[in-house]
């Protein structure tokens, strides 16, 4: 699964996600993306799944792009457990995905075909999604 090989702190705080996004909003390497509509924390095992579904789909043609990495860590503490006792351990990693931001980028590959691939992706994340293509 996708997770960082070094970080500077281990464990992080929630933060807040509001906007919309800024970076990555456009296509730069392939000819077809996907698009979130809507605000979520991604988790790695999703973005995985997706993006495993996408190459069942090619079948070993055209080139996959991924424009979204987790290494926001997530932390948890055992169900019974009492109050205090300090931040729990860290349980896995997310990306906070932001309302126009683009997660997978294809090329090489027909539009109806990228059109199906980025269809069977989108069943695997937790967000509304939209399929976007180069303006020529």
């Amino acid at each position: 699964m996708l997770q960082p090989k070094k970080m500077k702190h281990r464990k992080w705080r929630k933060g807040r996600s509001k906007g919309v996004e800024t970076r990555a909003t456009e296509l730069c390497f392939g000819s077809f993306g996907l698009k979130a509509m809507g605000k979520k924390w991604v988790k790695a095992s999703q973005i995985e799944a997706a993006r495993r579904a996408i190459v069942r789909n090619l079948k070993k043609k055209g080139k996959l792009w991924l424009r979204i990495f987790p290494q926001k860590p997530i932390t948890s503490k055992g169900t019974e457990f009492p109050m205090g006792g300090g931040k729990g351990e860290v349980e896995g990693y997310v990306f906070p995905i932001k309302p126009g931001r683009i997660i997978f980028e294809l090329d090489g590959v027909e539009e109806e075909v990228a059109r199906e691939a980025f269809e069977e992706a989108s069943h695997k994340l937790p967000i509304k999604t939209k399929f976007v293509k180069k303006e020529v």
